[in-house]
């Protein structure tokens, strides 16, 4: 027998989902977003398919969805077997899009994570698309110690238009820059920054693969940037290894 006391006490530390929706549609998002992010951020890692069914909603039109959420910064995936799984990206993320609302995403920031699905995983592996990824990749790496390199390409520094104020900042902190890249792109404005260091390869690249703490980002500034973001202690050290070997052949000027 079910003691109804104990149900309606119970009851009531329920998280409120639709509440979380209206209040999310306020920073931004719509109803369709709403639902999907909040899905995600319940069951982790999720196929399509599988959040369609969970929320009644057609395959396509999550589809739809979750490419806009991907844009947004706030869904990345991954690909196991052929077929993408779908994570929600952490909700600070939703400060990227939506800064002037941003004293009123601070206060359901911490309700959201109340109800994430916590993974306990050694690794992370994540892709994100458009400039809101791009966004992300710098907003980690600005909480780094070091920040390192190879094959730049410089179009990330003409991709978003608070790159130039991004990096006066980080000349103002205790973060080392060292970048690689080719020396043609020697005294343009991504390469001129003083207290930066440089090198440079004459080697052909179109993607950058960067390293910083625990994180290997390699991405494709195109139309539509693209990110691959690696979180796994021994790769990134096993990147920076290489990278250091590549600094010393590297010439300086």
């Amino acid at each position: 027998m079910i003691n109804n006391n104990n149900f309606i006490y119970f009851k009531q530390f329920l998280p409120n989902m639709t509440a979380f929706e209206e209040r999310l549609q306020k920073s931004g998002l719509t109803g369709n977003e709403s639902k999907v992010y909040l899905e995600l951020l319940k069951r982790g890692s999720s196929s399509a398919n599988t959040i369609a069914k969970k929320i009644g909603m057609d395959r396509t039109l999550v589809y739809t969805v979750l490419n806009h959420l991907i844009e947004k910064g706030l869904v990345n995936y991954i690909i196991k077997a052929n077929k993408k799984f779908f994570s929600a990206s952490e909700p600070d993320n939703l400060l990227n899009p939506v800064k002037e609302k941003s004293a009123f995403i601070k206060d359901l920031i911490p309700e959201l994570k109340q109800i994430e699905k916590v993974q306990e995983i050694p690794q992370e592996i994540k892709v994100y698309e458009g400039k809101e990824g791009l966004r992300v990749l710098i907003n980690l790496m600005l909480k780094s110690k070091e920040y390192c390199a190879f094959g730049s390409t410089g179009r990330a520094f003409y991709a978003l238009y608070e790159i130039p104020r991004i990096a006066k900042q980080v000349m103002k902190s205790n973060i080392r820059v060292r970048i690689i890249g080719n020396s043609i792109l020697k005294g343009t404005p991504p390469f001129a920054y003083k207290r930066f260091e440089y090198r440079y390869l004459d080697i052909d690249s179109e993607a950058t693969t960067n390293i910083f703490g625990d994180y290997i980002a390699i991405h494709l500034i195109k139309q539509k940037p693209l990110i691959i973001l690696i979180k796994n202690k021994l790769i990134a050290q096993t990147y920076k290894n290489h990278f250091e070997v590549l600094w010393k052949i590297a010439k300086k000027s």
